[in-house]
């Protein structure tokens, strides 16, 4: 009866140790996106998913990083054989990702979209929470319209050729020049990459020409800052009242200062905070339940800001990273 009764605790101790390591498994996630070099907008989105996706809230998660597309498809790839059960992508490029979603999903790899679309037929993937790249560019052109020059002379500096960010936010511009010719030109169309030095060399490189212009529309908070370091350079003034227009994107909160003292003209809000929504739709369907979504696209909603009208209320809530404080 004792050998009974020890053989019953034994197995009730394993059955529990068993629950209890049921309970504890984490949730295995692959995340592949840019590297927080690429921009403040970027460094902000990946320390909210590390934070999101972590141990402590019940995930074992791994993560690369490039800005080649490339790179991220064989690490994707290379996910979905170690088996994981969740794949959360912000692509380089919105192209190439069909045979490797189809991959995940042969493979019970459940995928999710986050901060750019990718173009694929979206049963391939879960939930894409993103930004409106396209109505960001619509609504910085709609903005640049509404200044009313006589004439827009613009040197266009673009992100990453490919990547969702830039075509929405270069479409829209093309669109618009080839619109109005007559008073709409570009004057430079050149890519830095996000990269704020090469984006001060093109601007350098247009200020040499000779050529005039009174609009940079940089597509991004970075390469905004890397032409106006040439236009101070050449003694050329920008912003509130200056001969140059400057446009960034991204809203870092140091940009939205430039904004509040005058230096930049306008700012394009794109939020990196997606991590929590993915977060909770995971743990939807780890209880069983479906998501029951109106749309596989859930958009975060964005807007412009102006240096005449910015508010301090605004830097506050809709800034992103560090805080320099007030621009003399």
């Amino acid at each position: 009866m004792k050998k009974v009764f020890a053989l019953l605790m034994i197995c009730a101790l394993l059955l529990c140790s068993a629950f209890a390591s049921a309970e504890g498994e984490l949730i295995s996630v692959g995340i592949v996106n840019n590297p927080p070099s690429e921009s403040g907008y970027r460094e902000a989105n990946v320390e909210d998913f590390e934070k999101v996706f972590s141990a402590e809230n019940g995930y074992d998660t791994q993560t690369f990083y490039s800005l080649k597309n490339d790179e991220q498809l064989n690490a994707a790839q290379q996910f979905i054989t170690e088996g994981v059960a969740y794949l959360l992508i912000s692509a380089a490029e919105t192209t190439g990702w069909d045979n490797v979603l189809a991959s995940a999903q042969e493979n019970g790899v459940r995928v999710f979209l986050f901060d750019r679309m990718i173009d694929c037929d979206e049963s391939l993937y879960e939930a894409a929470v993103v930004s409106d790249m396209r109505n960001q560019g619509v609504t910085a052109v709609e903005w640049l319209k509404s200044q009313g020059l006589e004439e827009y002379n613009i040197v266009h500096i673009q992100g990453v050729m490919g990547s969702d960010a830039q075509i929405g936010r270069t479409e829209p511009l093309n669109e618009q020049v080839a619109a109005e010719p007559d008073t709409w030109h570009i004057v430079v169309q050149q890519t830095a990459s996000w990269d704020e030095a090469e984006a001060k060399t093109i601007t350098e490189a247009a200020i040499n020409s000779g050529e005039p212009f009174n609009v940079i529309y940089a597509e991004n908070d970075g390469m905004a800052r890397g032409a106006v370091a040439a236009l101070d350079e050449a003694g050329i003034t920008h912003g509130v009242d200056g001969d140059v227009i400057v446009m960034g994107f991204d809203t870092n909160r140091w940009a939205l200062r430039e904004l509040q003292a005058g230096n930049w003209n306008y700012d394009g809000q794109c939020s990196p905070y997606q991590a929590q929504v993915i977060s909770d739709m995971i743990q939807q369907l780890e209880a069983g339940e479906e998501l029951n979504l109106e749309s596989k696209k859930i958009i975060t909603e964005e807007r412009g800001f102006d240096a005449t009208t910015i508010t301090e209320e605004d830097i506050v809530n809709y800034g992103i990273g560090d805080d320099p404080g007030v621009i003399e």
